[in-house]
């Protein structure tokens, strides 16, 4: 009974606030009907594609964000990958530098082996064409005197000398001067 006496009691409360504030039931449900069809086409047309899109946007951005941390990563093997192509070329770069630098010296000191050994044998030729050519001068010198040798001794002994006499004289004079 309590129960009754309250319920009566709000509902006369409930009438005095309805008289008081000019509500009515009718206006009242058909504001109801209205703002619920209202929140149903806001929902449907207008909150339910906006949301679509920021969640669209939502899901583009992560993938961008993905998309640069995997860009950032491949930079940072490209990175690594370059650096180390780089040093390896360094590397092939002093190899081929040090064999050339082997190959030249190796190709100066053949050179100054062939010019010097080109120089030696121009000097042991001209040695040799000097030792001729000293030898000749010799022939020459000792032909010169052994003709010089007849003609004084014809001279000397004033008489003519025949060929026979001149070539024995001459060969005499000749070997005597070879032992020399």
């Amino acid at each position: 009974m309590n129960l009754f006496l309250a319920a009566v009691d709000a509902s006369g409360k409930l009438n005095a606030l309805q008289q008081q504030f000019g509500i009515e039931g009718k206006y009242l449900l058909m504001q109801v009907v209205s703002f619920s069809i209202l929140a149903f086409v806001l929902y449907r047309f207008f909150f339910k594609p906006v949301l679509a899109s920021v969640d669209e946007r939502n899901r583009q951005i992560q993938q961008g964000l993905q998309h640069a941390e995997e860009m950032k990563a491949k930079l940072a093997a490209a990175q690594a990958e370059s650096a180390s192509i780089i040093k390896q070329a360094q590397g092939e770069a002093t190899r081929i530098i040090d064999e050339a630098r082997k190959s030249a010296k190796e190709f100066l000191d053949r050179q100054t082996k062939e010019a010097t050994d080109k120089a030696a044998d121009m000097i042991a030729k001209g040695q040799q064409a000097i030792e001729l050519e000293h030898r000749k001068m010799l022939a020459d010198a000792r032909t010169e005197i052994a003709r010089l040798v007849v003609a004084t001794t014809q001279q000397v002994l004033a008489k003519e000398l025949s060929a026979d006499e001149r070539a024995r004289y001459t060969s005499a004079a000749s070997r005597e001067l070879t032992a020399v």
